[in-house]
């Protein structure tokens, strides 16, 4: 039976992963005393002692526990920005292709990705790798994503219920020094030489996440419709379980219209849609998931199930 340690617990990516670890009848779970989880003698215990480590922690702190393992047989799921663009290590995005996913099946040190990137690089990466998108192509993007995605402080922020809450009365763009952590992850894999525009926006749910790519079709390589890149991106996932691209042009899977963000939630899913209007010769490529499952906690697991041999949409 194979031995897991979440370092990182209580913390909300933490909490979701262990909340899906125990469903495995297949898995011994490691735990570490509440008072002792800040000790670094007894979180080396409990690291080395693990098949599977999660790292659920700040940067600093992933590093320093990365620093503690020992046992060459340890594996580590980092879910910080740490090491989402180290060399020595796996980036835990699969359906980018065979060649991703054999990696994280044979890898020992993988980074799981950030949820903004994990559907901006699912949006961007078939339009590259495909040579319809120049690496220099000058990308905008912007994500409205569930607060949650903020952590326990910010959580906290807009559930707090005092008559008047100024965080949850409309939505806030942020990151607006257009440096956000996530960006040289998503420049590295989606095969971009230049950062895109990236202005993330906080809405008012608590999880739930949509990244538009607007893409001026004359700027391509190839000459293409939105159509077009719609069987594109057909082709290039129509073997992925858990990314789907929806329908084109059929108004059947909106809501009254519009996009739901939310409707991925609770789910390991990814839906990516293609809007087009070709006299103005412009599309865009929408991609939805949870932030807390897709982008976070249900990659983390789906990236152990390659690394353990397992049904990669087990418990999934």
């Amino acid at each position: 039976m194979k031995k897991v340690f979440v370092d990182g617990l209580s913390g909300t990516t933490g909490l979701k992963i262990h909340e899906r670890l125990s469903l495995y009848s297949e898995l011994e779970m490691i735990t570490i005393d509440y008072d002792k989880r800040r000790d670094p003698e007894e979180r080396a215990k409990c690291l080395n002692k693990a098949d599977i480590v999660f790292l659920c922690l700040p940067d600093d702190a992933a590093k320093e526990a990365v620093s503690l393992v020992t046992n060459p047989n340890t594996r580590i799921i980092d879910a910080s920005t740490a090491y989402r663009t180290a060399k020595d290590w796996t980036y835990g995005l699969p359906e980018l292709s065979i060649n991703h996913r054999k990696a994280i099946l044979e890898s020992k040190r993988v980074s799981n990705p950030g949820c903004h990137a994990t559907a901006f690089i699912l949006s961007a990466h078939p339009l590259v790798a495909g040579k319809v998108m120049s690496p220099d192509y000058p990308l905008t993007c912007q994500s409205l994503t569930g607060y949650s995605g903020g952590g326990k402080a910010l959580i906290d922020k807009y559930e707090q219920n005092d008559g008047k809450n100024d965080y949850s009365k409309a939505p806030r763009p942020y990151s607006l020094t257009l440096s956000h952590k996530h960006l040289p992850e998503m420049m590295l894999h989606a095969g971009l030489e230049e950062a895109p525009v990236f202005v993330p926006v906080l809405g008012n749910n608590y999880k739930g996440l949509a990244v538009m790519l607007p893409i001026h079709t004359k700027l391509l390589s190839k000459q293409m419709t939105a159509k077009n890149i719609h069987e594109l991106f057909g082709e290039y996932y129509q073997n992925e379980k858990f990314v789907k691209v929806m329908p084109y042009a059929d108004d059947s899977i909106l809501f009254d219209g519009a996009v739901d963000i939310t409707a991925c939630n609770d789910t390991n899913k990814a839906e990516i849609f293609i809007f087009g209007n070709d006299s103005k010769s412009s599309a865009v490529i929408m991609t939805r998931l949870d932030n807390l499952g897709k982008g976070a906690s249900g990659a983390a697991i789906q990236n152990m199930n390659l690394m353990l041999g397992f049904e990669e949409d087990l418990h999934l």
